[in-house]
């Protein structure tokens, strides 16, 4: 699933003023039921069930029954849409900030809170966040994320460092995972079916004593659902993590 769009690419301004509430709200129009909210919220439905691709402005007001230029008095175009449908897809749990969690925990939430995002919108993987574009949803994820982590003798750099990597590996699974779902849909072809098709080539690559190692494999050595590597993973790396900070506390205490 190839990067087709970039969040940040708009008017930044006016995306944040959007987020936050900051900006005029235009006066009422002919369709006094339409609303910025609702716009966003049927961007969404439609990158959900077509693509990111299938969304704009032309489209979106078919979908809403309304003139495109109506849009316009709402948002600026699609570069700004997308910015506020980012930060919708995000939205965060306020009671989440009362449960008493260990850092463990919590970066286990914010990994598989990231997985269900991305299987939920996987038009997300579509998306260059290289530059995200911080509204109140982002920010209260983050906020939930850093305060999992205080307390634990890491600097403000490495916490953020710390939920970048969790942050990245999510992703990174997710990735793998969506582009072979959407491989199949694409192409018609089972995982199943295209592996066996390497049969033939495989074996003699296999015997010719090339590559012993991977003759030597089990068979089913790449068999098993994906959330098997999934949480293989995530406890790996959050075991490393846990003895990262173990020298923190170790550090505190030889002071």
């Amino acid at each position: 699933m190839t990067t087709t769009e970039h969040s940040g690419s708009g008017d930044i301004s006016r995306s944040l003023e959007l987020m936050w509430g900051t900006g005029e709200r235009p006066s009422r129009g002919p369709k006094p039921g339409l609303t910025l909210e609702r716009i966003v919220t049927a961007a969404i439905a439609i990158a959900d069930a077509e693509g990111l691709a299938a969304v704009s402005m032309r489209r979106l007001s078919a979908e809403l029954g309304t003139g495109t230029m109506s849009l316009y008095r709402y948002v600026p175009g699609k570069a700004e849409l997308l910015d506020l449908m980012l930060d919708q897809v995000q939205s965060f749990d306020p009671t989440a900030h009362d449960l008493e969690l260990g850092w463990r925990e919590t970066m286990e939430m914010v990994a598989r809170g990231a997985w269900q995002l991305y299987e939920r919108h996987p038009w997300l993987l579509q998306v260059d966040q290289a530059r995200p574009v911080l509204g109140p949803n982002a920010m209260a994820g983050l906020e939930f994320a850093l305060r999992g982590l205080d307390g634990l003798g890491l600097t403000d750099r490495e916490r953020v460092h710390v939920i970048v990597t969790v942050d990245g590996f999510a992703t990174g699974v997710a990735r793998t995972h969506l582009n072979s779902t959407m491989a199949e849909k694409r192409t018609g072809v089972s995982d199943e079916e295209f592996w066996k098709a390497h049969g033939p080539a495989m074996e003699k690559a296999l015997a010719s004593g090339r590559f012993p190692m991977q003759a030597a494999l089990d068979e089913d050595a790449f068999k098993g659902p994906d959330t098997d590597v999934r949480e293989f993973g995530l406890k790996s790396l959050l075991d490393g993590i846990g003895a990262f900070i173990g020298t923190r506390a170790g550090d505190a205490a030889e002071q």
